[in-house]
């Protein structure tokens, strides 16, 4: 525990202090401010509309880039002093992903009606929204691109700044659009964000227009892709299909619970969304680079159940405090119209904590690429959680069931993941390998 103790203290505090925090701080500040707004201003009803547009925005951008982010960080890290694999690398990326992205921005398009009728329940005509969304996917595409080659070049500084800019920018002009548009500006603005954010990204890429020359089509390589492919279908399986078991749910709780209740159970998971984001960050910064260090059960144990006993009683306490604050938190980020959604708490934060001790396990999938655990984890997660949500939705007759199935979902993933790491978690300590 002191190992872990001293890290975080020497090195993720204060990455997460210089590189995370304000950044962080941003979003959350920039989420409650479009959170209010969208109280104000449209109610929960149209917050029920705009998580939908949010869950299938979200979705097809990373199809659009292939999931191509996480291991494009890599390899572009991997290749950075090599400049004929540097350039394979980003050619191969650049050429692919925008091939990808046009035709996924002409599928938008020219389906925006069919989508329409998917995301958002009958008698709302948003047609015009996907097809914005259509036009400034590409943008998208080039920042993700850009954000790519600076994190591989560890320009932690100038993302941070370009995030933090890019976020007073998209929760400005989200603002303007709610005020002016109400649900028409709100859904705009889900759309418009990323484009918003490729703006500011032009400013950091400036230092790295030397990289220009590199990116040839002939330098497009397929063995390189085969590489990426672990990586990338593991991003694209979680990005796309959580989303939209989110959108199932909500419209399943609009045709048979009520528009409003919907809203509610929006506004809860985007409190939830908020308080969890520094856990994340924290998590991704020590977890996934130290699970990639070591390769014996021993090793994996300890720093389990190191982070276990520094984070988790800090985690427990904070998750109190917020019950405890809900009346608070409620009126602070949306308004006395969801007032209702103080009775969602309890079971939110009991599902939000038990995430949080398994995706700490489970960051070893991705961390050692356990590629098929990974899928057939996620693919149990996604199944339970629909299913589980319609069965308690039912059983409780409101959206009480979707914040109780969270809880039960996560209670057996969890344990899931405990099986499939037991012997490495509880076994005797013996120094074999991690269990794969």
């Amino acid at each position: 525990m002191r190992k872990l103790i001293d890290y975080i203290n020497s090195k993720v505090l204060v990455k997460i202090a210089s590189l995370q925090t304000a950044s962080v701080l941003t979003r959350i500040i920039a989420g409650i401010l479009t959170s209010k707004a969208i109280a104000v201003f449209i109610g929960p009803v149209g917050l029920a509309l705009i998580g939908n547009l949010q869950n299938f925005v979200s979705s097809f951008q990373t199809v659009s880039v292939l999931g191509f982010y996480n291991g494009a960080v890599k390899y572009i890290s991997d290749f950075k002093d090599d400049v004929v694999e540097l350039s394979k690398t980003i050619s191969t990326i650049f050429y692919v992903a925008f091939v990808s992205t046009i035709l996924v921005s002409f599928l938008c398009y020219f389906n925006a009606g069919l989508i329409n009728d998917l995301i958002f329940p009958v008698y709302n005509d948003y047609t015009y929204v996907i097809q914005v969304f259509a036009i400034v996917l590409p943008f998208y595409a080039l920042n993700m691109f850009s954000f790519s080659i600076m994190n591989g070049f560890s320009k932690y500084k100038i993302l941070i700044i370009i995030n933090i800019i890019g976020q007073i920018l998209s929760v400005s002009i989200a603002l303007l659009l709610i005020y002016q548009e109400k649900l028409n500006g709100a859904l705009i603005s889900v759309v418009i964000a990323e484009a918003l954010i490729f703006l500011i990204t032009l400013v950091g890429i400036i230092n790295r227009r030397s990289l220009v020359p590199l990116i040839r089509i002939d330098r497009v390589t397929f063995s390189f892709l085969k590489k990426m492919s672990s990586y990338s279908l593991m991003a694209l399986f979680s990005a796309v299909f959580l989303p939209f078991v989110a959108i199932a749910i909500r419209s399943y709780i609009i045709d048979n619970v009520g528009y409003k209740d919907a809203g509610f159970w929006e506004a809860m998971t985007r409190i939830s969304k908020y308080y969890l984001m520094l856990v994340s960050s924290l998590i991704a910064l020590y977890i996934l680079p130290r699970f990639s260090e070591i390769d014996d059960a021993k090793e994996f144990k300890k720093e389990v159940f190191s982070f276990y006993k520094a984070v988790i009683p800090i985690l427990a306490l904070g998750m109190f405090l917020i019950y405890l604050l809900k009346p608070f938190i409620v009126y602070v980020v949306f308004s006395s119209e969801f007032e209702p959604v103080e009775d969602l708490f309890l079971w939110q934060l009991l599902g939000d904590f038990v995430k949080v001790l398994s995706i700490v396990i489970a960051y070893q999938f991705l961390a050692k690429k356990m590629f098929w655990h990974y899928i057939l984890t996620e693919a149990f997660l996604i199944v339970i959680l629909y299913t589980t949500s319609i069965y308690f939705i039912n059983l409780f007759d409101g959206v009480k069931g979707a914040v109780i199935a969270h809880f039960v979902s996560y209670v057996m993933y969890y344990g899931i993941i405990l099986l499939i790491f037991g012997s490495s978690l509880f076994g005797v300590d013996n120094g074999d390998k991690i269990d794969k």
